[in-house]
């Protein structure tokens, strides 16, 4: 068993810390918020995730996991340290290393033995070369420490699955030891390993992630074409996914892709090659195309409505996927900002995201408990999010419900003849 701290609470961290512990290993979580790690202590998660307060409940009531915010007891004398905060991205794109730096440092005046840090959070290619020289120059104690990059594949909604059933597992190490180490320390996950150097690891995240989105982003690219043609988006995703070189995942057209990972990691690892002297045009295209996917349901209800000022507009699904509580980079804000500021009036519904949204409009918008509160009176209807608790909703109560039945879907989550009776919009068909 090895003493593991983990650096970070959120998506990253806390799962990966939990994931940890489940396998049996002796897991300290570092936060700096009080109230939060009380929450964490009771078994209430700061993230709503699948089977993680579960998970949370079972193994500190075992002992293998605690919480707190005395990162010096926890990093002492740790055999590996995980960080996995966050790294936000900055105005101009580029990623936010400050949190990574902060525990970096909190790392090297605390160590008292001789570790393994590991770097989780998705950073640019180079960091963890850099983050060892940085704990190496500023270490109070004469301990040995090395870093190893570790880079986390987990999807919002899925993130404890994920990690415990990955396709793969990927570590960058500069020596045999460190790899050794890593190699025993996920030995009992039983998962296929990709091991190879730190900058090669750091790729590897980035280049999965920005080509997913570039994936994405081509469908939408698509999609829009087969309404100028008049060709049906789903007919040709179809027709795509039987060739084994393409596959039938990220084919689904939509409003857009948001979260925590892909606007962002699009964007810093555009901001890294320009920074080098390189354009990534496949990526640049991408980040392009998705700006204005977001936006393209309300480009569809101005053809048909003048003014949006007065008007009662039913928003279902506020998160930016199901399965999350995340609203980072949600379609749903830049389109409720828009309408908000133009004068419309708004009730929307979503199972979990609710909470969050108060934050950013804690009364500008009437939140409601069910999808048909939200549709009540309304003149028209915007889809962001297909919950099962949205798509639950039967074409009849569009017209049985709303003044006037008008409904922009942005994930595609009817047929188009269940709902030929209504005035339904959608993406690609």
């Amino acid at each position: 068993m090895y003493k593991i701290a983990v650096a970070g609470t959120g998506y990253v961290g806390l799962v990966a810390g939990v994931c940890f512990a489940e396998k049996g290993q002796n897991v300290i979580c570092v936060d700096i918020d009080e109230n939060k790690i009380k929450k964490m202590k009771s078994g209430i998660a700061p993230i709503y995730e699948e089977n993680l307060e579960e998970l949370m409940k079972k193994n500190y009531k075992a002992g293998r996991i605690d919480y707190t915010t005395d990162y010096k007891r926890a990093y002492k004398d740790a055999d590996f340290i995980f960080i996995g905060v966050g790294t936000p991205e900055r105005e101009d794109g580029s990623a936010n290393l400050d949190y990574v730096y902060g525990v970096a440092n909190q790392i090297a005046e605390t160590v008292e033995k001789n570790c393994i840090i590991v770097v989780k959070s998705t950073v640019p290619i180079g960091t963890n070369d850099k983050i060892e020289k940085y704990i190496k120059d500023n270490l109070k104690h004469n301990v040995q420490v090395d870093v190893a990059s570790n880079p986390e594949f987990l999807a919002q909604g899925t993130a404890v699955r994920d990690t415990l059933h990955a396709a793969r597992i990927v570590i960058g190490t500069e020596n045999k030891y460190v790899e050794e180490q890593m190699l025993k320390l996920y030995e009992n996950f039983n998962l296929p390993i990709v091991s190879t150097n730190r900058r090669s690891a750091e790729m590897v995240k980035y280049a999965s992630n920005d080509f997913l989105a570039l994936k994405i982003s081509y469908m939408n690219d698509i999609a829009n074409l087969c309404e100028v043609v008049g060709a049906n988006i789903e007919d040709v995703a179809k027709g795509m996914s039987y060739d084994k070189r393409i596959g039938d995942k990220f084919l689904n057209a939509g409003c857009g892709y948001g979260g925590s990972c892909f606007p962002k990691d699009t964007k810093a690892l555009h901001f890294l090659a320009e920074q080098g002297g390189y354009e990534l045009k496949t990526v640049k295209a991408a980040i392009e195309i998705n700006k204005n996917q977001k936006l393209v349901l309300l480009k569809k209800a101005r053809k048909i409505f003048e003014k949006f000022n007065n008007l009662n507009i039913a928003i279902l699904g506020l998160t930016f996927k199901p399965g999350t509580d995340d609203l980072r980079e949600a379609p749903s804000l830049d389109n409720i900002d828009i309408l908000l500021k133009e004068g419309a009036k708004i009730k929307a519904y979503d199972p979990v995201g609710v909470e969050n949204y108060k934050k950013k409009y804690p009364t500008e918008i009437e939140y409601t408990s069910t999808p048909q509160q939200a549709l009540q009176d309304a003149d028209m209807c915007f889809i962001f999010t297909e919950w099962d608790e949205i798509q639950n909703v039967r074409p009849e109560e569009y017209g049985n419900l709303m003044k006037t039945p008008y409904i922009f879907d942005g994930r595609n989550i009817y047929t188009l003849e269940e709902m030929k009776e209504l005035n339904y919009y959608s993406i690609g068909r």
